[in-house]
């Protein structure tokens, strides 16, 4: 188990704040210079996305509080794109629930907090616009407390933590109107309440394939979190495929995620998430492994698309005229 990293998913609706609170965790992690241009909402990094203020992919990104490594995977917030949801959370070890202070629990939170929930993920519940006059903090709350029962929270998850805060001015309270300044009890309050990853860095190596990407000079990365084992630049592994067919690689450059950049690496321990370049023809869902021993892990299951229409009878005036 690596006690200096935490792996967490941050899950909210339209506008209520998420790219804006990462932003503001961002910046005063000190992942940016003091001087450095940030373009807004930074996790919005698709053309789309930025134009409509959504997130349609899981995307990645990493700060340091102190001496821990807190790994932040964007999650989309609607169903249609459930496949990108499930594998952002099996990337991660605990959730953060941002709500609108003012506006509560929307549809968008409720489809991936039940994701969450079923994976057993300790919540940690963020309200979000405190600073609005129609904020109803308390109100809200309720509502919270009400859609995890109803979505059969076990105890534990009710047992939730909770932090007010102002995003866009970088604030976050332990309780409404302390004298917080800063994000301070947020980054306190994730690395209390989320347990560190599980994983044996001298295990058999393990790592399963939750995304991928591409670079014109470094071709497909594969993307994912390492469960057990080190992966280390060099070597050769084994890959397990979606058929159960093992082929062999060698890994020629591994990269880990600092702020929103990829730092190369020459080695990346059980716990944290990393990227490979160069393994072309590797899909997501399989499994990187020892070659000698290879050990798969459970087959990545997400939810299958899904259409639903509804036909009716014709209650149109031209009903039955049609052709005349």
């Amino acid at each position: 188990m690596s006690q200096a990293i935490r792996n967490i998913a941050i899950i909210a609706h339209v506008d209520h704040g998420k790219t804006t609170l990462v932003d503001a965790m961002l910046r005063q992690s000190g992942i940016f210079r003091a001087n450095e241009a940030v373009v807004e909402r930074v996790m919005d990094s698709n053309d789309l996305e930025r134009e409509r203020g959504i997130t349609i992919l899981a995307k990645n990104t990493a700060l340091f509080f102190h001496h821990i490594k807190i790994n932040i995977v964007d999650t989309p917030g609607h169903s249609d794109f459930g496949g990108e949801v499930e594998r952002a959370l099996r990337m991660v070890d605990g959730v953060v629930v941002l709500v609108d202070a003012s506006e509560g629990p929307l549809p968008q939170t409720r489809y991936v907090l039940q994701k969450a929930l079923a994976a057993k993920l300790p919540p940690v519940i963020v309200l979000n616009k405190i600073d609005r006059t129609d904020a109803r903090a308390k109100e809200v709350l309720d509502e919270i407390y009400d859609l995890f029962i109803d979505l059969d929270a076990s105890e534990d998850q009710l047992d939730f933590p909770v932090i007010y805060t102002n995003a866009r001015d970088g604030v976050a309270h332990r309780t409404p109107g302390d004298d917080s300044k800063d994000l301070l009890p947020l980054f306190e309050t994730i690395v209390k309440h989320i347990p560190a990853p599980p994983g044996d860095p001298q295990g058999v190596l393990q790592i399963q394939v939750k995304n991928l990407d591409y670079s014109e000079f470094l071709g497909r990365f594969a993307i994912g979190r390492v469960f057990n084992g080190t992966l280390k630049r060099g070597a050769d592994v084994g890959i397990v495929k979606l058929d159960g067919k093992l082929t062999s690689t060698r890994i020629t450059k591994l990269y880990t995620f600092r702020g929103l950049e990829r730092d190369e690496a020459e080695a990346v321990p059980a716990g944290d998430l990393v990227a490979i370049a160069g393994v072309e023809g590797i899909n997501i869902g399989e499994i990187i492994t020892d070659l000698a021993n290879p050990m798969p892990l459970e087959p990545l299951l997400i939810d299958e698309p899904t259409l639903a229409t509804i036909f009716t009878v014709n209650s149109s005036p031209l009903s039955g005229k049609e052709g005349t």
